[in-house]
């Protein structure tokens, strides 16, 4: 017996090689022409876009320096704003180089938005925030700060301060909110 598996293994071995291979058909058919319609689809979450940055001297179109100055308790000393159009975002400082406050209105698709908010103040790490009315997002309090940052539709405000409340960056998303019209 052990004759006849010695003399059988390496036949197995090589049926077992073709079968784990797969078998190519040694005539194969004429290739035919077929058309084939290209689809997109999203596997993720919307990547929000870069968070602006201040690129010149201003004033905020749609947020006054004395509604921070008394929102955020500190003197508005200079404002800056970035490319970002229609609605720059707005960035208050508190002296030369210490930015106070700023607020960043993004619009665009809702999948964007709720990136953008959940990017600012995570769902899973932050208290909720449900101010304006219809408005969802996150609020809390970081290492520098705090942030409020809400979205609807496709539309989303974050506001970032200096101060540990996040009483005052609430009340500027507020304000925001209802100057914009949104």
């Amino acid at each position: 017996m052990n004759r006849a598996l010695h003399t059988a293994l390496p036949s197995l071995l090589v049926l077992g090689a073709l079968v784990a291979c797969g078998t190519a058909d040694p005539h194969p058919a004429p290739a035919t022409q077929t058309s084939t319609v290209a689809t997109t689809t999203t596997a993720g979450p919307a990547e929000p876009p870069p968070v602006p940055g201040p690129t010149t001297d201003g004033q905020c179109p749609y947020l006054a320096s004395s509604v921070v100055q008394e929102a955020n308790g500190q003197l508005v000393r200079k404002v800056r704003l970035s490319a970002d159009q229609p609605n720059p975002a707005c960035f208050f400082y508190a002296n030369a180089s210490d930015i106070q406050l700023s607020v960043w209105v993004f619009q665009g698709d809702a999948k964007t938005a709720k990136a953008v908010v959940d990017r600012a103040a995570p769902v899973a790490d932050s208290n909720p925030a449900t101010e304006p009315a219809g408005w969802n997002g996150g609020s809390s309090t970081t290492d520098t700060g705090a942030v409020y940052a809400i979205a609807k539709d496709g539309t989303a405000v974050v506001v970032t301060s200096n101060q540990k409340q996040t009483i005052k960056t609430r009340r500027v998303a507020e304000t925001v909110v209802v100057n914009l019209g949104l």
